[in-house]
């Protein structure tokens, strides 16, 4: 990340807080330049490129569903277009539909090379969005993950989650250094606390270190830190809290 990159925010953490046409002037507000998109924003594009313009606001990523990715390919094309993003992420696949092996998940990453190849014929980008379980071993030893970043495929790391998952996030942002697009920034209230609000905390809140991770997340060629929370109870605050305290990381010089 360099001083010109964007904080950016994740519209997901804001879902329990409609509309878009409020949360947008407060997210400028608070100093974000870029926003998130997931599949509401998708339903209008035209719409929401509009709310965007008129607050000074860009979507240089979103989440898109595989299954959308890959059944509805020119279309999720045509909103990245209508909404200038340049990094398709695919975020998550649902319990069911995860497979317990090593081959099932090389199928996967697979699927998603292809998409990444695809892709670039449209001058965009794919990048896989993790969760925890991506960071549980499989039986014969390997790590999801490591199947999911096929080759062409790049990654969007949610170090809270890598933490949530019980692994030490430093060596897997060291390792894929050159291939992460983008970071989410988010905190882990400590055991016990913010119950409410699913044991998340707002960016500087928590037990993550931040000090420690934002400089190797700039290092890594990061070109997004995107403030999220799975479940805020006051949106405002969260988004202001987490935007002070990113400013601040960002302006250490790390």
């Amino acid at each position: 990340m360099t001083p010109t990159d964007p904080i950016s925010f994740q519209l997901y953490s804001a879902r329990n807080f409609p509309p878009d046409a409020a949360v947008l002037p407060m997210l400028a507000a608070c100093g974000y330049t870029n926003v998130e998109t997931y599949r509401p924003q998708y339903e209008d594009a035209e719409g929401f490129r509009r709310l965007l313009d008129e607050n000074g606001l860009t979507a240089k990523s979103g989440h898109f569903a595989l299954a959308m990715a890959e059944t509805e390919f020119d279309r999720v094309v045509a909103v990245a277009r209508t909404l200038g993003i340049e990094t398709v992420v695919i975020p998550y696949i649902v319990p069911e539909e995860r497979p317990t092996n090593r081959a099932g998940w090389e199928a996967v990453g697979a699927r998603l090379a292809k998409l990444s190849t695809d892709f670039a014929d449209e001058a965009l980008r794919l990048a896989w969005h993790n969760h925890d379980f991506e960071f549980v071993a499989l039986p014969d030893g390997s790590y999801p993950i490591e199947h999911l970043l096929a080759p062409g495929v790049l990654w969007e790391a949610d170090v809270a989650w890598i933490a949530r998952a019980g692994a030490d996030p430093e060596p897997w942002l060291k390792r894929y250094a050159g291939r992460i697009a983008a970071v989410h920034v988010k905190d882990i209230a400590p055991e016990g606390e913010k119950l409410d609000e699913d044991g998340w905390a707002d960016v500087g809140d928590g037990i993550v270190d931040w000090a420690k991770f934002w400089p190797l997340a700039a290092r890594s060629g990061a070109a997004l830190m995107i403030a999220e929370h799975d479940n805020p109870s006051d949106l405002t605050r969260f988004a202001r809290t987490s935007a002070e305290r990113m400013g601040a990381l960002a302006a250490s010089g790390n």
